[in-house]
């Protein structure tokens, strides 16, 4: 609880005891026997999964804020399900449509800059992955529900690492209260929906049956529950993790004026080329090389996921020593991407040490194997564009270094939100002299 509640984040409780009890430690949390590994060899092992020995299993906290039926925490039969019918939201052509819809959004979110004197970079990231994911899912951009959803999955977020006391006054309760404000939402939306005669051009419409229509399996359909809590997780996991992995890429570029002056370039050349149109499209991606590798280094860098947990499900032997039937264990994938033997100068933006294929199971931002995460493209994808609109349209000048972790969150964020001053490139061809990144 202390690592939770201080400013180095959740994750200096393990890095600790890895320092001082090697690659693979035993501990307790919340009462559990807890076993982490950070060796390639033991990821491939465990998340490959091959011989069934493991299944997911998240601390209690999150699994009853996210709900049982989440992908995150489902049986593998209800795994398999959930998934085959999520899947088509991040299919090319769900991409080409989302890529196009949050770019109209960081557009103009961006063009509001120019009278702050303040921009909080993890604030702005937060509002537009909110609103993009809302679109996305399901149509949403009544501004009152999108505000009741940014404070109630906020509640969620900072409950999710709390101890899960049922009281008034504790954040766990908090959260609890926001999830139910927030299924009540869905339920309301879901509901409209299947009354609803006209066809919607989102991710709901494509999980439900509407009355009156019939499902030759419906043994293979969502049930209602299913849907909420798996919308609840890609909010979250769309939202969160996206706006802070964006936080942590502008914080690295800052730090790396090389990596950012080549990235610029980069840009800008891509700029003459589309210029002309209205928004960028999934195809403009691909003609990023050196942007998707730093995308990729800063994934890599703030290992935004730390861990990746399984609960073992019979005794078996892992980097020699034996793990007992019932035990979590947590494939610890941020020692693994500080590790100097893979990775030379690991605590340095180096966009170049991916020009070729990593070693395997090295690179773990989205995990790997069965339950690797659906929307890593996703994901890349919102950080090029963010990362394109930024440096083709400013340069910023840092206003708070202080680098302390927000306090009681799962994913590693700047407790100052990264607060920066803005110049218009535009601006800066009137005023040459102005010193900026």
């Amino acid at each position: 609880m202390a690592a939770i509640n201080s400013n180095k984040g959740f994750y200096d409780f393990i890095k600790i005891r890895r320092l001082k009890y090697g690659n693979c430690f035993k501990t307790n949390i919340f009462g559990q026997t807890h076993v982490f590994i950070s060796s390639t060899e033991a990821a491939k092992k465990i998340l490959r999964n091959e011989t069934g020995n493991f299944t997911k299993r998240y601390i209690k906290s999150i699994a009853e804020l996210v709900g049982d039926q989440s992908l995150l925490c489902a049986s593998h039969h209800q795994h398999k399900l959930i998934r085959s019918h999520l899947s088509a939201l991040f299919s090319t052509a769900s991409l080409s449509s989302m890529v196009k819809q949050f770019d109209e959004l960081t557009v103009n979110n961006l063009s509001t800059w120019h009278n702050k004197s303040s921009i909080s970079i993890l604030h702005e990231a937060l509002q537009i992955t909110l609103e993009a994911i809302c679109k996305m899912l399901m149509s949403l951009e009544e501004k009152k529900e999108l505000e009741m959803l940014h404070k109630d999955v906020g509640l969620i977020y900072e409950a999710m690492l709390s101890f899960p006391l049922r009281l008034p006054w504790t954040r766990f309760y908090k959260g609890l209260q926001a999830r139910k404000r927030i299924m009540i939402l869905l339920d309301k939306i879901i509901e409209a929906r299947r009354r609803s005669k006209e066809k919607c051009d989102d991710f709901l419409d494509h999980l439900l049956i509407k009355d009156g229509e019939k499902s030759i399996e419906e043994e293979t359909q969502l049930r209602n529950q299913q849907i909420k809590d798996n919308i609840l997780t890609m909010i979250i996991a769309g939202q969160d993790t996206t706006a802070s992995a964006i936080t942590w890429m502008i914080k690295y570029l800052d730090e790396n004026p090389e990596a950012l002056n080549q990235l610029r370039g980069e840009q800008q050349d891509l700029q003459q080329k589309v210029s002309r149109k209205a928004h960028l499209t999934f195809e403009d991606l691909n003609c990023m090389p050196y942007a998707s590798k730093v995308v990729k280094e800063s994934l890599r860098m703030a290992s935004i996921v730390p861990w990746f947990p399984r609960m073992a499900l019979q005794d078996c032997q892992i980097e020699g020593f034996t793990i007992k039937k019932g035990w979590n264990i947590n494939v610890d994938a941020k020692s693994i991407h500080f590790d100097q033997m893979i990775f030379q100068d690991p605590y340095k933006l180096i966009p170049s040490r991916f020009d070729d294929d990593s070693k395997p199971y090295s690179f773990l931002a989205f995990g790997m194997g069965g339950r690797t995460c659906l929307g890593l493209h996703l994901a890349r994808a919102m950080m090029l564009v963010f990362v394109y609109r930024l440096t083709t349209s400013y340069r910023w000048k840092l206003l708070d270094s202080d680098e302390s972790i927000e306090k009681w969150t799962l994913f590693s964020r700047l407790k100052s939100g990264y607060p920066v001053h803005v110049t218009g490139i535009d601006e800066e061809r009137e005023f040459p002299n102005a010193s900026k990144t």
